[in-house]
C-alpha cells in the first residue's frame, strides 16, 4: 500500500488505485471541496492523477498561490473554447499562462479586435458555468496527427510532428471540446471562476518567425476572486498615468520615430535630466575608487568570437563589412571584452588589484520592433558599466563595497528597498563544471559576508557566470530588475587576462562585472514612471518657473529668476501676456516642481508666492528665503551636508 505522507508530518496508507480526488475526500469533505490539484513528491499534476507509490502529497487550493498559474492556464483553454465555438473554423495554436493572465494565438482571417471581446467573455462564462470536468487521455503520436489533421487543426499536428519521440501526448477534454495539452488542469472548467478579463490583441508570427503566419493573439488577465482582479485593473490604470511615454511628451523630454527605430531622440530638457543622473552616478563611482573608461563603438568579430559573445549574442549585434580589409566589425553589445583588453595592455602586479574600470559605454543590441518599449526597451543604449579586476581572495570584499554603493544609489533615486535573486548556471554556458563550482561557491560566500539575504532563480546566470540580480519595486507594486553583479572566471581565461601574484607567478584575476542602473535609458524611464512625472527638485529637468501676474512685474520677475539661476537652479521665466490661472495650469501640466507667481505687492515687498506641485495652497516668502529654501532642496543628495 502506498505510504503517503502529509504536510502535517502524518503518514497514511491506502490500497492502490489511489487518485487525488480520493485522497483529499479520505481526508475530509472540505479538503475534498477547496482542492483543485495536489503536488506529489514535488510535481505538481492533477486531482485525478493516480499515486502508485510511497510519496509526499500536498493539495493546492483556489487560495494558494500555485493556483493562479493552474487558473490561468485553464482560462487560456476556455478562451480558446469559447472563439472556435463562436467562429467556427478558426484554428487553435499555444495558449500558455504568462505574468499576470494568459494568451492564446488563433489562426483566423480577419484578426481579432477588442470589438470581439463581448461576446467571447459571455461565451467563458457559460463554459464556466457549466463545470466540464478536465479529462485527460494519452493519445498515441500518429492517432494525434490524424485527430487534429482530421479536424483542420494542422497547427496542432505540426506540434506533435516536433516533439521528441520520447514525448508522451497528452490531449484534455473539456465537455466536447479537446486541446493538445501536457498538463496539470484543475478539476473543472469552474474552478476557473469568474475574475477574468480580456485585454487586448496582438500580431504573433507563428513559432516567432516573421516568415511564418501572422497569427492574431488575445491576451487576457485571470485572478483568484474579484478583489485581486479590481486591484489589478486598478494598478494598469495608475501604470497608464503614469507611463513614460505619455509623460515625455507632456514634459518634452523625447521622442522616438520610425527613422531611428529603437534610438532616443532626447530633447534639451530631457537630455539634462539625462545629464544629472549621469553626473550623479559619476560622482559616486569617483568617490568609491573607480576608474572611467572610454571604449570604442565598432570591434571586430575577432575579439567578440574569443570573449563567446559571438556565438551566443551574434544574432543580436549590429555588423559592418569593411570591404578593402575583409573583416566584419560589429556595434559594441557590452563592454566587458573592450575593458579587459585595457587590462591587458601591460603587465600587471597584485598591487594594483582590485582594479575597478567603469564605463558610461554606449552599446547597441538588436531587439525585434515587437520588444520594442519607449525608452524601457532600446536597440541604443548607455549602460553605467564597470568591471573589477582582482583576486579570488577580494570577491567578497568587493561584493560588500559595491552592496554598499547599489543600496545608497538606490536610496537617493527613492527606491529604498529591493531584492536580491541569486542565478546559477545556465544550460547553455561557457566554462567546465569545476569552474561554475567555484564561481557559484565564491559567490554564495560573498553574499554570506555581505549579509545579503536572496531568493533563487536557478538557470539564468551569464553564459559566463553566476549572478546576483537586484529588483527594485516602483510606487505600484512592479518589479523592475536593474542592477547585477557576476562573478566570472572564464572570460579572463579566454582573453589571457593574468597579472603577476605576490609570488613572482602569473595568475588569472577574476573578473566582476556590475552594474547599478543597467541603462540609462531604461532607468530613467522607471524614474519617469516611478515619480509620475513629479520628480524630485534635484531631479528635475525644470526645476521652477517664475510666472508674472501683471507686466508690471516683469522687472522683478527677472531678478528672482537671475537669483535662483545664480544657485544652479534651471529655471524659465514666463512673463506672457496670460492670465496666471491659465500658466499655473499649464506649467502643472509639465510636471514643474516649483513655480513661483509674482505680482506688483510681491516686487514692491520683495517677495514670492511660492507654489508646489500638486498642492491648492500658495506660501508667500521672502526672495532670500524661497532662493535658500530651492537651493537646499536642488542640491544632489549626495553633495548635501550631514545634519547637524
Amino acid at each position: 500500500m502506498p505510504a503517503i505522507r502529509l504536510p502535517d508530518g502524518s503518514v497514511r496508507q491506502f490500497f492502490p488505485p489511489l487518485t487525488g480526488e480520493a485522497l483529499a475526500q479520505a481526508i475530509g469533505p472540505g479538503l475534498a471541496r477547496d482542492a483543485v490539484a495536489m503536488v506529489v513528491s514535488g510535481k505538481l499534476t492533477d486531482l485525478a492523477s493516480l499515486i502508485e507509490t510511497d510519496a509526499e502529497v500536498r493539495f493546492i487550493t483556489r487560495q494558494d498561490p500555485e493556483a493562479l498559474p493552474l487558473i490561468r492556464h485553464d482560462a487560456a483553454h476556455v478562451l480558446a473554447q469559447a472563439v472556435q465555438e463562436l467562429y467556427p473554423g478558426t484554428q487553435v495554436t499555444i495558449g500558455p499562462a504568462i505574468d499576470n493572465g494568459f494568451y492564446y494565438d488563433f489562426a483566423r482571417e480577419p484578426p481579432f479586435t477588442p470589438e470581439d471581446f463581448p461576446p467571447i467573455e459571455a461565451k467563458m462564462r457559460e463554459i464556466v458555468a457549466a463545470r466540464a470536468p478536465f479529462v485527460r487521455e494519452v493519445i498515441g503520436r500518429e492517432d494525434a496527427i490524424a485527430f487534429f489533421e482530421g479536424k483542420g487543426e494542422r497547427y496542432k499536428a505540426e506540434i506533435i510532428r516536433d516533439l521528441p519521440a520520447s514525448e508522451t501526448i497528452t490531449l484534455y477534454r473539456q465537455g466536447r471540446w479537446v486541446d493538445l495539452c501536457r498538463g496539470p488542469h484543475m478539476r473543472t472548467t469552474g474552478d476557473v471562476g469568474t475574475a477574468f478579463k480580456l485585454m487586448r490583441t496582438a500580431g504573433a508570427y507563428w513559432r516567432g518567425d516573421h516568415r511564418n503566419p501572422m497569427l492574431s493573439r488575445i491576451y487576457g488577465t485571470a485572478w483568484r476572486n474579484g478583489n485581486e482582479l479590481d486591484a489589478y485593473l486598478a494598478m494598469l490604470a495608475e501604470a497608464e498615468r503614469r507611463d513614460h511615454r505619455r509623460l515625455g511628451k507632456e514634459m518634452d523630454l523625447f521622442h522616438l520615430q520610425d527613422e531611428a527605430v529603437g534610438s532616443v531622440f532626447w530633447h534639451p530638457l530631457g537630455w539634462r535630466l539625462y545629464r544629472t543622473v549621469e553626473s550623479y552616478m559619476r560622482r559616486r563611482l569617483d568617490a568609491d575608487g573607480y576608474q572611467e573608461v572610454r571604449t570604442p563603438q565598432l570591434v571586430d568579430r575577432s575579439l567578440w568570437e574569443a570573449s563567446g559573445h559571438w556565438e551566443k549574442f551574434g544574432a543580436h549585434m549590429f555588423t559592418a563589412h569593411v570591404e578593402d580589409e575583409h573583416r566584419t566589425l560589429a556595434l559594441k553589445p557590452m563592454n566587458c571584452p573592450c575593458h579587459v583588453q585595457i587590462f591587458t595592455q601591460r603587465v600587471r602586479s597584485y598591487r594594483e588589484l582590485p582594479l575597478r574600470l567603469a564605463e558610461f559605454g554606449s552599446c547597441h543590441r538588436y531587439e525585434p520592433s515587437g520588444a520594442l518599449h519607449g525608452i524601457m526597451r532600446v536597440r541604443a543604449f548607455t549602460q553605467d558599466d564597470a568591471h573589477i579586476f582582482c583576486t579570488e581572495d577580494q570577491i567578497a570584499a568587493e561584493t560588500i563595497r559595491f552592496m554598499a554603493l547599489l543600496s545608497t544609489v538606490y536610496r537617493d533615486l527613492g527606491f529604498p528597498t529591493f531584492e536580491v535573486k541569486f542565478a546559477d548556471r545556465p544550460t547553455e554556458r561557457a566554462g567546465s563544471d569545476e569552474t561554475w563550482d567555484r564561481a557559484e561557491s565564491a559567490l554564495r560566500e560573498a553574499c554570506a559576508a555581505a549579509g545579503v539575504a536572496y531568493a533563487f532563480n536557478p538557470g539564468e546566470g551569464a553564459f559566463y557566470g553566476p549572478k546576483l540580480e537586484f529588483a527594485l519595486k516602483d510606487a505600484i507594486g512592479r518589479e523592475w530588475q536593474c542592477g547585477t553583479l557576476q562573478v566570472d572566471f572564464v572570460m579572463p581565461e579566454r582573453l589571457d587576462a593574468e597579472y603577476v601574484a605576490e609570488d613572482g607567478t602569473r595568475r588569472r584575476p577574476v573578473m566582476l562585472h556590475r552594474a547599478i542602473l543597467g541603462s540609462f535609458e531604461r532607468f530613467i524611464g522607471i524614474l519617469i514612471e516611478q515619480y509620475a512625472g513629479r520628480l524630485p527638485l534635484w531631479l528635475a529637468p525644470l526645476q521652477a518657473v517664475v510666472a508674472t501676474i501683471v507686466a508690471d512685474a516683469d522687472a522683478y520677475a527677472a531678478e528672482v529668476a537671475a537669483a535662483l539661476e545664480a544657485k544652479g537652479l534651471f529655471v524659465q521665466l514666463d512673463t506672457r501676456n496670460e492670465k496666471i490661472n491659465a500658466k499655473v495650469r499649464e506649467w502643472s501640466l509639465r510636471h514643474v516642481p516649483a513655480l513661483l507667481v509674482v505680482g506688483r505687492r510681491e516686487a514692491a515687498s520683495g517677495t514670492v508666492a511660492l507654489r508646489r506641485l500638486g498642492a491648492t495652497e500658495q506660501e508667500v516668502l521672502p526672495l532670500k528665503d524661497a532662493v535658500a529654501r530651492l537651493a537646499a532642496e536642488a542640491e544632489p543628495p549626495d553633495l548635501r551636508l550631514p545634519a547637524a
